[in-house]
C-alpha cells in the first residue's frame, strides 16, 4: 500500500561504501561485485485526439522491466491538467490535487503502487485500464504517465492524498506486446497531448476616450475567453497577442505592464500565463493624454498572435477605440501626436505575472525563462497541447507576436511536480515577468 515517507530517503549501499574505504585503508583490493542492473521503460503512448467534452478517456499504459533482475515493487502515476479528472481509483492508488504555481497550471495526480514480482524483459500493464473524465471545458489538455521503482512522494504544494475506494488492481503480463527499450534506471516518463472536439471564443472590447484637450484620461480595453473551452499552450507561450492602437491626437503617458510598443506605433500585449480559463482574460489599462481634436480619429483593439482554429466567431476579434473631444480644441485632419509614442520594439513583448491567469494588468512578478521543455523532468518529444487543431490534430507552433516565452514542449511536461521547464523564447510578445517590473 502506498505510504508517504516521513523523512528524506537514506543513501543506498552506504555500508558497502564504508567497507570499501576500510579495505583501501588497509591496502587491500576489494572484490568487485557484479550488481544486477535496474531499469524501467514505458511502452509507446501517442496523442489522444477527438475527445468529447463529458466523455471518458482511457490510458492504455504499459511498461517493461529493462534491468537484469526482478523488481518487487513498481509505481505508476498519472498527472492531468484541469480539463481532465480522475474517476474512481483502486484502493492501491492515492490521488492529490496540486494548485497552479510557478507558471505551471493546476493538475491532479494519482499514484498507484503494485507490490508484486516484475520479471525482466516482460511487458506489464494494470489489469484494469485507468479511465479519466473529460470536463466540459476540455480543449488542449495534457496527461503525464510515469513508471518508477520508488515512491517519490507528493508535490510540496499538493493537498492531502485521498486513497481510492475501488477494488485494488494488480499488474498482468502482456506476452503479445513488444518489450519497451530505453527508459531510465529508476523511472521513465511520457507526456501525451489530449485534444478535444471543442471551441473557445476569444473576443475583445473597445472603449471611448472622452475629455478636453490637455486632459489625461484612463483607457481600459479587455480580452476575454468566452469559452466554453479553456486554452493551454506551452509553458511560456501566451494564448493570444492583443494589439492596441490609439486614436490620432493622443499620447500614451503610462502604458500597461503586459504591453510593449510595436514598430510603427501602437502596442503589443501579452497575457499573464500560458493559459486562459473559460470566462478569464486580461484588462489592459493605459493613461492617455488628449493633445488635439482630430476629426474622425479612431483607434482599435484586435486579436493577433498564433492561429486559433478553435475560435469560430471572428466577428468579435476587433473593436474600436473612439475619441470624443469635449471642448473646442483646434480640429485637424492632419497628422498629430501618435498613440504610444516612439516605437522601438521589433516584435513587442508582454510582461506578465506568475500568479493566476485572470489578471487585470497589475504587477508583473512572474518569470517564464528557462529551457528544456514544457513538462516535468524535461522534454522528450510528443505532441504540443496548445497547438493542436480543434479536431484534435497538432497545429503550428509559430507565433506572430503576442506570447510568453516559447517552450519546445515534448513528451515530458511539468505535470508531475518535478522541474517546471520552458524551452526557447518565442518570437514576438514575450512574457517577461520577474524581468520587467510594471511601470508605475
Amino acid at each position: 500500500m502506498v505510504q508517504i515517507p516521513s523523512g528524506r530517503r537514506t543513501l543506498r549501499r552506504t555500508a558497502g561504501a564504508v567497507g570499501a574505504v576500510a579495505l583501501l585503508a588497509l591496502g587491500a583490493a576489494p572484490a568487485i561485485a557484479a550488481d544486477p542492473t535496474t531499469g524501467v521503460a514505458l511502452g509507446k503512448l501517442g496523442p489522444i485526439d477527438g475527445v468529447k467534452p463529458g466523455g471518458d478517456v482511457e490510458v492504455p499504459a504499459t511498461f517493461t522491466n529493462t534491468g537484469s533482475a526482478a523488481l518487487n515493487k513498481v509505481y505508476l502515476s498519472y498527472s492531468v491538467t484541469r480539463g481532465l479528472s480522475h474517476t474512481e481509483l483502486p484502493a492501491n492508488c492515492l490521488r492529490y490535487e496540486i494548485p497552479s504555481y510557478d507558471e505551471a497550471p493546476s493538475r491532479s495526480e494519482a499514484v498507484c503502487e503494485f507490490e508484486q514480482t516484475v520479471e525482466p524483459g516482460v511487458v506489464y500493464a494494470p489489469e484494469k485500464t485507468l479511465t479519466l473524465k473529460a470536463a466540459g471545458h476540455i480543449l488542449y489538455d495534457r496527461l503525464r504517465v510515469v513508471v518508477g521503482t520508488e515512491f517519490t512522494g507528493p508535490d510540496e504544494n499538493a493537498s492531502d492524498p485521498v486513497r481510492g475506494t475501488a477494488a485494488a488492481v494488480k499488474l498482468v503480463e502482456r506476452p503479445d506486446d513488444t518489450p519497451a527499450t530505453g527508459g531510465g534506471e529508476d523511472a521513465d516518463a511520457a507526456d501525451i497531448a489530449v485534444n478535444a472536439d471543442n471551441t473557445a471564443d476569444f473576443q475583445v472590447s473597445g472603449a471611448e476616450l472622452r475629455g478636453a484637450v490637455g486632459d489625461t484620461v484612463d483607457l481600459k480595453v479587455k480580452f476575454t475567453n468566452a469559452g466554453p473551452g479553456w486554452v493551454l499552450r506551452d509553458l511560456g507561450v501566451a494564448p493570444v497577442e492583443v494589439l492596441v492602437d490609439l486614436p490620432e491626437g493622443t499620447t500614451v503617458t503610462k502604458d500597461n505592464g503586459y504591453c510593449d510598443r510595436r514598430t510603427g506605433g501602437g502596442y503589443s500585449c501579452g497575457t499573464s500565463q500560458s493559459w486562459v480559463t473559460e470566462g478569464g482574460g486580461e484588462t489592459y489599462t493605459f493613461k492617455v493624454r488628449i493633445d488635439k481634436k482630430v476629426d474622425g480619429a479612431k483607434g482599435s483593439v484586435a486579436l493577433g498572435g498564433p492561429a486559433r482554429p478553435y475560435d469560430k466567431v471572428p466577428s468579435n476579434d476587433k473593436a474600436d477605440i473612439t475619441l470624443d473631444v469635449t471642448d473646442g480644441g483646434s480640429a485637424s485632419g492632419g497628422s498629430s501626436t501618435t498613440s504610444g509614442g516612439s516605437a522601438s520594439a521589433s516584435g513587442g513583448s508582454g510582461a506578465a505575472t506568475a500568479g493566476g491567469s485572470d489578471s487585470t494588468g497589475g504587477s508583473a512578478t512572474g518569470s517564464t525563462g528557462g529551457s528544456t521543455g514544457g513538462s516535468t523532468a524535461g522534454s522528450t518529444g510528443g505532441a504540443t497541447a496548445g497547438e493542436a487543431t480543434a479536431t484534435g490534430g497538432a497545429g503550428s507552433a509559430s507565433t506572430t507576436g503576442g506570447g510568453l516565452a516559447n517552450t519546445g514542449s515534448g513528451t515530458v511536461l511539468p505535470l508531475a511536480g518535478a522541474a517546471v521547464v520552458a524551452a526557447g523564447l518565442g518570437a514576438g510578445t514575450v512574457l517577461l515577468a520577474r524581468r520587467r517590473a510594471v511601470r508605475e
